[in-house]
This record gives structure tokens, sequence and C-alpha cells, in this order.
């Protein structure tokens, strides 16, 4: 069915009070969303900021009152903020999507470096020769459309071949790791705090028919001791540089590193960081993220 959407421009003072506005005249969902372009990059743990122009969102059902709505969010805007002007508000009909479906349709097989493509698996790979990763990521993130996912499947379309032991460090839906082992890697581990990561992981391992055995998963605290050739690491640069001295130790001498999960600012702390252990290559950046690879102090 179709829904109204009522949409209020206000700021982060007043964000709460709409949104308890809202609720209690019935919208069935609440959302906040950056009304200009204030990135908001990595919030403390247990905050939740929102940005400086916020534009808050209430979803109804399409049979509801619109005209006794507004009335109602009128008249609590005159005794919550007597003294402030009345936002700007908007109502439009949304119309009713099948939302899976539409995603489902835009997703489309991609090329990354010279050998690898990452296919839907509900589509065709568009060259059988090629190293086609079939991929449903489910619940969890990492499709290889957004840039940071990007840079590191090019990087090891690169990098891998040869390599003994990989580790996909946040892996996500595991499209770090699989890739390494369709790309010529040995054997893989993938690392997540998410449970749905791990089987997301797991899933899209047996859909490329590769071996149970040649990818585990794990919780952080579970991840074994053993050092591998290649780790990959796409998080967040708060995370990266608080896991530094946990990932530097699961790299063996030599070996390869490849961080992404960063924007363009954040690349300085991380350099900082990590160039304690690995000799950093330039950085590599799509659309104002980068990538941080290096190879470790032998």
């Amino acid at each position: 069915m179709p829904w109204l959407q009522i949409k209020i421009k206000t700021n982060p003072d007043q964000s709460e009070p709409y949104e308890d506005l809202l609720l209690s005249a019935g919208c069935a969902a609440v959302t906040f969303e950056d009304s200009e372009d204030q990135p908001i990059f990595e919030p403390d743990l247990g905050t939740t900021p929102l940005w400086k122009n916020t534009t808050i969102t209430g979803l109804f059902s399409a049979e509801h009152d619109l005209e006794e709505t507004l009335k109602y969010i009128k008249q609590g805007h005159e005794q919550l903020f007597p003294e402030l002007p009345a936002p700007s508000i908007k109502a439009e009909i949304l119309e009713d999507k099948d939302w899976e479906r539409e995603w489902m349709d835009n997703y489309h097989p991609m090329q990354f470096g010279e050998r690898l493509w990452v296919c839907p698996s509900w589509r065709e790979p568009p060259q059988a020769d090629a190293v086609n990763l079939m991929l449903d990521p489910g619940l969890a993130f990492g499709t290889g459309t957004h840039p940071t996912t990007a840079l590191c499947l090019e990087w090891l379309d690169q990098n891998i071949s040869n390599t003994n032991f990989l580790i996909d460090y946040g892996c996500g839906s595991g499209i770090l790791g699989i890739a390494g082992l369709l790309l010529g890697a040995k054997r893989a581990i993938g690392v997540d705090i998410d449970p749905q990561a791990l089987q997301a992981t797991k899933d899209n391992l047996a859909r490329n028919q590769l071996q149970d055995d040649s990818l585990h998963v794990y919780m952080p605290e579970n991840t074994p001791p053993e050092k591998a050739e290649v780790l990959v690491a796409n998080i967040l640069a708060g995370p990266l540089v608080q896991l530094a001295p946990t990932l530097e130790a699961l790299v063996s001498p030599g070996g390869k590193l490849c961080l992404s999960g960063l924007l363009s600012p954040q690349a300085t702390e991380i350099i900082n960081t990590y160039s304690e252990w690995f000799d950093l290559d330039p950085i590599a950046e799509k659309e104002g993220w980068i990538r941080v690879t290096g190879t470790k102090h032998s």
C-alpha cells in the first residue's frame, strides 16, 4: 500500500520533541537525515549526534488524516516553542514498491582490476572464464558498490596470487576473503563482531562452491593467533587505530596489509599509527575514500 510521508526541517535541539509529536500523532516510523551536506564521520560510542540542519520524516498509512495531523503538529509547536517560527513542513504520498526487488534489479555485475568480477547470485556472469564471485550480501555489509570495497577488491586482484593464508578482518558479507580465495589464496579466515556477517560469509562461501574448510569465521575474541601473509580490513578509522596492535600481530614479517573504510582527512592518523610496523605505499583514493597498504617490516 502507499504511505503518507511528512517531512519537517528542524535542528538537533528540536528533533526529539518533533519525533515525539509525530509518534503521538500515529506515525509508523521516524527517520532523520541531513538537510544539507554536513558529514558525521564516526560518532562516539553511545552517542547519536544529529546534523545542524536535520530533516525528520514521519511515515503514516495513506488513510491517515493529513489535515488533522498538520493541525496537531502546529499546535504542538506553539506549545513547545512559542517564541520560534513554525518549521518548514512537506507532505507527500510515497509510492509503494517492492524495495528488495528494486535493489536486486539495480545491482549488476561489476569488474575490479583485470581478473575479478563480482556478480549478484541471481544474475549470469558477463564473462564465464573470468574470476567470478557470486554474491548475495544478505544483511551484511559488502557488495562492491562502495568505493572502499572497490579499492580493496582492486588491490586484491593485483596482490593475492600464491598467498597461502589471508585474513579478512571485519568480513561483513565475506566479499574480500572469498575474492582472495578465488584469486589464488589457499585458505582464509573471516572475523567480525556481527554473527549475521559470519553467517553471510559462510553462505557466500557455499554459493561460490568453495570448500567449507577454505575459510573459517570467528568473533574477534576467538581469532586464532596465526600470522597471515595478507590481511585486509575494511572497517572505519577509529576501530583501525584502536585495533592496530591486534592487526599488526596477525601479519607475518614481509606480509601485506590493506586498510580501507577511510576518508581522505583520516589518512594522517592511520599513516602515523601503522608506519611503526609497515612500509606504507602511496595512498589510493576513490570518491573521497582512501586505501592504505603496506608491507610489514622484516
